[in-house]
């Protein structure tokens, strides 16, 4: 009895209770055996049992609304499980089973209120354990939510976002474009779609580098962020191929975007070192840039993306830092 009283007394839940008390509480617990793999409860059944994981360990599992299970909880020795069936009377939340051969400790419901009316103070404390270790476990359980949240937006912006500068991806550009197609550009509305190319990229990578490559994209993209209005879309498509949807915007205003964007592109000055050594080099990049809008040069989102492209390939058949839009 007295190493059963010395284990109880070091548990979250009768911690605080005297020598007696715990003397008390031992003699209404009963012993359960439960080899590896036994079920203790099943989710939705009715029960008038605490439990308390004397040795071994206990997991907890809960059936989503798809039909599969997720592992929610781990109980090892001394931690207490089933306490809301005990008090409030409420089916079993989860699904409690042994993952090895575990000793459980069984408060029966009858014997917990026999201890709430026979022994005042200890079913106070013992009510104020209860209260205490599910408060912890609720902190607990929100940290786990709200790192999930985390996780999950974190997520989002990965399917999203081109992780180089941060704008939006190629996916969420054509969704966003074929969403724009679908909701319908009647009544007067327009959609710009701009496509940019920077000029001679390739040397930059082949002179200094990949690494400066990069750093002349993440440059870029900054610049670019400057140009636009609120609710346009900015995209990097692959390699130093951008786009950029404007929304409600006509082929002039498309132009005149496009423009500030040539501009954005000049600003940027970036100082290189060849990667076999040498004095840094100063290097500047230019852009250009085709605009093409819907639905006046393009019924469908594919269609836009051509025309836009075509245009493109005017403005560097022009002999590129320029905007070119569709030809006639």
């Amino acid at each position: 009895m007295s190493r059963l009283t010395d284990f109880l007394g070091g548990t979250e839940l009768f911690k605080g209770m005297s020598g007696l008390e715990l003397k008390a509480v031992a003699e209404l617990l009963k012993r359960r055996e439960c080899p590896r793999g036994t079920v203790v409860f099943r989710e939705g059944e009715r029960g008038q049992e605490l439990f308390i994981v004397l040795s071994g360990k206990v997991g907890s599992f809960v059936t989503q609304s798809d039909g599969t299970r997720r592992r929610i909880y781990e109980f090892g020795p001394g931690r207490f499980f089933g306490e809301m069936a005990i008090v409030e009377g409420e089916p079993r939340s989860a699904t409690c089973w042994a993952e090895e051969d575990t000793t459980l400790l069984v408060l029966e419901g009858i014997d917990f209120y026999r201890l709430v009316f026979d022994y005042p103070m200890i079913g106070l404390k013992l009510l104020s354990s209860i209260v205490r270790v599910m408060v912890s476990w609720l902190n607990e359980s929100s940290r786990f939510l709200n790192d999930l949240v985390r996780w999950g937006e974190t997520a989002r912006r990965r399917a999203v976002e081109d992780a180089l500068t941060g704008l939006f991806n190629r996916r969420f550009l054509e969704e966003t474009l074929a969403n724009r197609f679908t909701s319908g550009l009647g009544s007067g509305r327009r959609l710009a779609l701009v496509m940019l190319d920077l000029d001679h990229f390739r040397e930059i990578n082949g002179s200094f580098g990949p690494a400066a490559g990069d750093a002349t994209i993440r440059a870029a993209g900054a610049a670019f962020r400057q140009a636009l209005r609120d609710g346009d879309v900015a995209a990097r498509l692959s390699g130093d191929e951008f786009a950029f949807l404007l929304p409600n915007t006509g082929l002039d205003e498309a132009l005149a975007v496009a423009e500030r964007l040539r501009k954005r592109a000049e600003t940027v000055r970036l100082d290189f070192r060849p990667p076999a050594g040498g004095p840094a080099s100063k290097v500047r990049i230019t852009a250009s840039l085709g605009v093409a809008v819907a639905p006046d040069h393009a019924d469908t989102p594919g269609a836009l993306i051509d025309r836009s492209d075509r245009a493109l390939y005017l403005a560097k058949e022009g002999g590129r830092n320029r905007v070119a839009g569709p030809k006639a």
